[in-house]
Formats: structure tokens, C-alpha cells, sequence
């Protein structure tokens, strides 16, 4: 039994802790929300009233917060000062590069082993334990990064250096981003044109424009696997989550100095859909906007 910290509890991170508890370690969870906080020990998890009394006698922590800003000030404010130095550092958040690696090297001046480990997979991905995780560390960390996720993980890859696996995350969601809006534009026509939304899909999931938004993930409703359509866009990656991924990878496109078109204007299309009042739909549902059928969505 390992004893893990596990600091923020919302949507991902609930589901997350309570599979390290499923797994029998010990885990000391925190969130702001008491609510959550009550969910993860019904789920059995053992409340912490603060950071510092969660990671006190911590193997593990494990962190899953909103923003770098959150993530700067709950490492370099609470946990550097109050886990063991023996304890394994672990970052799932998804935040820009330029903080990971910050906080990495902050650890590292503490004598704490660290690692960026974003996750691919939304709600239910966490909540079933098949998350993908991307990590950034030292290679001789990386046997105990992979072992400390096992219990979330369908897969863990590393992905190099500390911050690589932000970066990984970043480049990942802005392809999914560009090539689901590409096959909502497609299923769209496709109708707009006669042709039956099953039929399209059993003839693009075999042929060239095969993709996982078309053949996992696909945007219309009893067609394909079960996905969000089939639920009113309900659970799975909501458009928020997306554009704030799409405008992480941005601005990481800016700093770099990298070209990055077709990434911009979907980080502008989901901008539009999520200012329409639809942030908290599945990204998959912007097919809506391609429709011009916005009303259903209400």
C-alpha cells in the first residue's frame, strides 16, 4: 500500500484519486469544494483539511489543478515545504510548458524527483482507470512516474524532459481539435448533400479519411461506437476544456515562434461556440455550428 496525496478532486481528479483508493493505497485527498472532498471519501479516499496535512507523510502526490498559476502556488507555496523529500512529485494538470518546467526545476533545487504528466482521455477515461498519460522527467524517474499511474492509466508514455509532456498534450489536443471540426465539416456536407450520416461513416472510417473523431469519437448520434452524441453531448471533453487546450498551444506557438494556422482558427471556432453559451458541451457537439442547428443544443 502506497501513500499518496492526491490535491484537487473536480471533474478529472475525482475520478483519478478514487482509483488510487480502488487500487488499495492510502490516499489523503484535498479539493477547495468540500463536496468533493466528501465524494472522494465515499469513494475511499481519507479527507485532508489542507495541502500541507495531505502530503505530510506522502510516497506520492499527485496534483491535478486548473491553471499553472494554481499549480505554481500549490507547489512552490505548500508541497516543496511539507512533503518528505523522499516523495515522488507528479503533475497531472494540464498547464503551459513554461510553467511545468518551472516548477520542475523548483523541485529539483529542493531534492524532490518531479514529473509533468497531463492526461488524454476526459471524464470517463478517469473515471474507468484508461487515462493516457504523456509524462515529461528524467529518464531514471520514469519506472516510478509510470508504476504511481498504473491505477489511472490505459497507457503511459515518456515523453522526454521535464515539460515535454505538456508539450505532448498541448500538439496532441490541437490535432484532435482541427480534426474533429474537419470531420464535423464533413458528416455536415455529407447530409447537406443526401448522403446517409452511416453510410458516410462505414465508407470514411475504412478509406483515407479515417480518424479517430470519425471512427472512435464520431460527432453524430447512432452512428459508430457510443460516444457524447449519443448522450446530448453530455460528459466526455467539454468545448471549455478544448479552448483552453487550443489557446495553451497558442500561445506555446507564439513563444517558439511556430506557425500554427489551422490551429488558430479552431482555438477561433470553438471560441465562437463556447462564447454562444455551449462551454460546457462536448467539443464534439460544434458539428451544431457546421449544421447552422444551434437551437437543438439548448
Amino acid at each position: 500500500m502506497t501513500r499518496i496525496a492526491f490535491i484537487g478532486l473536480g471533474n478529472m481528479g475525482g475520478g483519478m484519486a478514487a482509483n488510487q483508493a480502488k487500487a488499495q493505497h492510502h490516499v489523503m485527498a484535498f479539493d477547495l469544494s468540500a463536496a468533493a472532498v466528501d465524494k472522494a471519501v465515499a469513494a475511499g479516499c481519507h479527507a485532508a483539511a489542507s495541502v500541507a496535512e495531505a502530503v505530510a507523510d506522502a510516497e506520492v502526490v499527485i496534483t491535478m489543478l486548473p491553471a499553472g498559476p494554481h499549480v505554481r502556488a500549490v507547489y512552490g507555496e505548500q508541497v516543496l515545504a511539507h512533503a518528505p523529500r523522499s516523495a515522488l512529485l507528479i503533475d497531472c494538470s494540464t498547464i503551459d510548458v513554461e510553467s511545468a518546467r518551472a516548477v520542475a526545476q523548483q523541485a529539483k533545487a529542493a531534492g524532490f524527483r518531479f514529473a509533468d504528466a497531463p492526461v488524454s482521455g476526459g471524464i470517463m477515461a478517469a473515471e474507468a482507470g484508461t487515462l493516457a498519460f504523456m509524462v515529461g522527467c528524467e529518464a531514471a524517474d520514469f519506472p516510478a512516474v509510470e508504476a504511481a499511474l498504473a491505477p489511472m492509466s490505459r497507457v503511459t508514455i515518456h515523453a522526454g524532459e521535464a515539460g515535454a509532456g505538456q508539450a505532448a498534450k498541448i500538439c496532441n489536443n490541437m490535432l484532435l481539435g482541427v480534426s474533429m471540426l474537419g470531420t464535423c465539416e464533413a458528416f455536415a456536407l455529407a447530409e447537406k448533400l443526401g448522403l446517409a450520416a452511416d453510410r458516410f461513416f462505414e465508407i470514411a472510417s475504412k478509406s483515407s479519411g479515417q480518424c479517430w473523431s470519425v471512427s472512435t469519437y464520431c460527432p453524430v448520434p447512432g452512428v459508430g461506437p457510443s460516444t457524447p452524441a449519443d448522450h446530448g453531448y453530455e460528459g466526455g471533453f467539454a468545448t471549455a476544456m478544448m479552448l483552453k487546450d487550443l489557446k495553451l498551444a497558442q500561445d506555446a506557438a507564439a513563444k517558439a515562434g511556430a506557425s500554427t494556422p489551422m490551429g488558430a482558427q479552431a482555438e477561433a471556432l470553438y471560441a465562437l461556440f463556447d462564447a454562444n453559451g455551449f462551454g460546457g458541451k462536448d467539443f464534439s457537439a460544434i458539428i451544431e455550428l457546421m449544421r447552422g442547428r444551434l437551437g437543438e443544443l439548448r
